[in-house]
């Protein structure tokens, strides 16, 4: 990101292309031709709500960096790869994602509210990638039905709540139709960056008897948590959908305890339990946002006992070809001859007897 022109005019649509954000001043119109060039690899948008957050003049603004598009974005690494969670290696039919025994992922659409800097499926969504069409749909939802040890069906994409209350509400009445499927969660970013999405045609849409809705909500600042994303986020609790959250460790944006011991008592203020917290996938051109693992691991470290237990997220890392994800945040247990040492949240070591 590079310096911006004074002069800010706060959006009141979503912000699209480089041209868009040169005239909102949220870039310098000498960076149009750089940033150009990675428009034309990757999506570009900010609503309105997550552009009034952005300040211009600060290259390293928490919010700028997770939404404003970067020249560094264009260089890839060798380690980098399009797919790196390795979604198409557990690929069952177009958008349907069998990847763990009793639950798959469903890319429902291939949109979002937003495009993130650093999306693991960046190469995968945007305008210019096709939304699943109905026959698609219709053999996702064949294979579940086929399928008796699926419990859970996860929507994401792409962003599952930019569809229309009535596409949501068609999917969810014919996965209730399914005896063995129990649980549908949402993957959103839609009750941060663009809460007023979040009306109750929306929130019916998501319930259906038979099944148990969660909703994921994703946030990575706790500046995200406005008013109006606090208000979006209240009107889903109080419908009786549970709420989890996720948030990516980011370099430069949450990679401190204190920002992110925020953003996880910001989770929990707004009734969303703290559930995950991903290390950077490798994604093509990413690198500037990703921490190292020991990094994460001194962070975690830092949340457990000097902040609430409800704040703790555990840390995964999904593990590049499609392995799944696994917990890697530290360890407090140690062997210490026939008996084990246990490290406490100050750093002190106990002994603990074997049996």
């Amino acid at each position: 990101m590079t310096q911006a022109a004074k002069t800010v005019a706060f959006p009141t649509r979503t912000l699209r292309n480089p041209t868009d954000l040169v005239e909102s001043g949220l870039v310098a119109v000498e960076n149009l031709p750089a940033l150009d060039a990675v428009a034309a690899r990757y999506a570009i948008a900010i609503t309105p709500e997550m552009a009034e957050l952005v300040d211009p003049r600060d290259r390293r603004d928490p919010i700028g960096r997770q939404f404003v598009p970067d020249p560094a974005e264009l260089a890839v690494l060798t380690e980098e790869r399009p797919d790196p969670i390795g979604d198409g290696a557990h690929q069952v039919s177009p958008g349907l994602i069998h990847r763990y025994p009793d639950r798959v992922l469903l890319k429902f659409i291939n949109v979002c509210a937003v495009y993130c800097r650093f999306c693991f499926r960046r190469e995968m969504v945007g305008p210019q990638t096709p939304n699943p069409n109905p026959d698609d749909v219709a053999a996702a939802v064949g294979y579940i039905r086929a399928h008796p040890e699926i419990w859970e069906v996860i929507l994401s994409g792409g962003d599952p709540l930019v569809a229309s209350p009535r596409r949501i509400a068609t999917l969810i009445q014919e996965l209730a139709a399914i005896d063995h499927v129990r649980i549908v969660r949402y993957h959103t970013r839609v009750p941060i960056v663009a809460p007023e999405r979040v009306t109750d045609a929306l929130i019916a849409a998501l319930q259906s008897d038979g099944l148990t809705s969660w909703v994921a909500i994703h946030a990575n600042h706790p500046r995200e948590f406005t008013r109006e994303a606090r208000a979006a986020i209240g009107r889903l609790a109080d419908a009786g959908l549970p709420l989890v959250s996720q948030s990516v460790l980011l370099a430069g944006i949450n990679d401190d305890p204190d920002t992110l011991a925020a953003l996880m008592r910001a989770f929990v203020e707004n009734r969303v339990k703290p559930y995950y917290l991903h290390h950077g996938d490798l994604a093509p051109g990413t690198r500037q946002f990703r921490t190292s693992i020991a990094e994460g691991q001194d962070l975690m470290r830092a949340l457990r006992g000097h902040v609430s237990g409800l704040c703790q997220p555990t840390y995964v890392l999904d593990i590049p070809g499609g392995q799944g994800k696994t917990p890697v945040g530290p360890c407090f247990t140690g062997p210490n001859g026939e008996a084990m040492t246990v490290t406490d949240f100050r750093g002190e070591a106990h002994r603990y007897p074997p049996g």
